[in-house]
């Protein structure tokens, strides 16, 4: 039965309507659109109430920085234990738990009393977001071939920065008429109703799907052996295009972290704008900015591209 059970949920390789294939792919990138927007409103929000936090709680501006730090750093350093759990689950179990466990831990965020219970209840929302991308993205590559990959990465990324903007702005709207507890009551709310709504509707591909589409490979091509650790960690410090990407990103969110916490408070405390206000005046001019690039790559290569067999050292640029 449980056989049974995993090779219906180990789809097709590329969705699982017969004469609607193409059109699954991207009905997949719009159902895991709605599952990034909550992920980035839900570690957004906060920080447009940190005026009521601040005020109710007695909070100093150190203890309201390490608000957002504790998501930051608990999401940042199990991002690669993450990444290895994927690897070895079904990635709708990961993106559905996670979306449910973050959501959960929001909603509980509301029953928080002092600093320690908003500190821990952060934490927790950053390592129940972790899964998501690396789940999401390998997701994605598996219904994309290399045609379309780009774009569909690409509209997918809009989803953080509309997520950005709408956890701002509304945080902040309902903080400002019905208390801060509401706001992540509400976002943690529609969080689980989603998780439950897309439970059927989400498709687990089969993993190198898109790529063995791609070389005209038959249904029983598998994926080779997952990499060991070590061997994985030569590749990534062997691979100049991985560190400099990586450092680029790390200094993009080091400004980005800073922008995104303090500018809602400072615009609310300077210039005396009302929570929702702030918080989409903090957000809405560099979000929209950058969504408005995302969806432009379509087609180029993609670093590493040649299918799951492809060699790591052919990866090195």
């Amino acid at each position: 039965m449980r056989d049974r059970a995993e090779r219906r949920d180990v789809e097709r390789p590329m969705g699982v309507l017969p004469g609607r294939t193409d059109a699954y792919k991207w009905y997949l990138v719009a159902m895991l659109w709605g599952i990034s927007f909550f992920n980035y409103a839900d570690r957004q929000a906060i920080f447009s109430v940190f005026p009521l936090l601040e005020k109710e709680m007695g909070l100093t501006t150190v203890q309201l920085g390490l608000l957002g730090s504790s998501f930051a750093w608990v999401y940042g350093l199990g991002a690669p234990f993450a990444g290895a759990i994927v690897d070895r689950v079904r990635r709708k179990t990961a993106i559905l738990a996670g979306l449910h466990f973050w959501s959960l831990v929001c909603v509980a965020t509301a029953l928080s009393r002092n600093f320690r219970h908003l500190f821990l209840f952060r934490a927790a929302e950053g390592l129940g977001e972790t899964c998501y991308f690396p789940a999401s993205m390998s997701m994605i590559s598996d219904y994309h071939g290399k045609a379309t990959r780009s774009r569909a990465m690409g509209l997918h990324q809009t989803s953080v920065y509309a997520g950005t903007i709408a956890g701002g702005f509304f945080a902040g709207a309902i903080g400002q008429h019905y208390g801060w507890r509401w706001s992540f009551i509400v976002f943690g709310g529609l969080g689980i109703l989603l998780g439950f709504a897309l439970h059927t509707l989400l498709v687990e591909p089969k993993r190198g799907a898109a790529d063995f589409a791609d070389i005209g490979a038959g249904e029983r091509a598998h994926v080779a052996a997952r990499l060991p650790m070590r061997e994985f960690l030569k590749v990534v410090w062997g691979t100049p295009t991985v560190l400099i990407l990586m450092g680029a990103f790390m200094c993009a969110n080091f400004v980005a972290v800073v922008l995104l916490s303090w500018m809602p408070k400072f615009l609310h405390d300077k210039f005396h704008m009302g929570l929702a206000m702030a918080g989409l005046t903090a957000t809405v001019f560099v979000q929209l900015a950058s969504m408005v690039s995302s969806p432009v790559a379509d087609g180029s290569p993609m670093p590493c591209e040649g299918g799951p067999r492809a060699a790591a050292s052919s990866c090195r640029r």
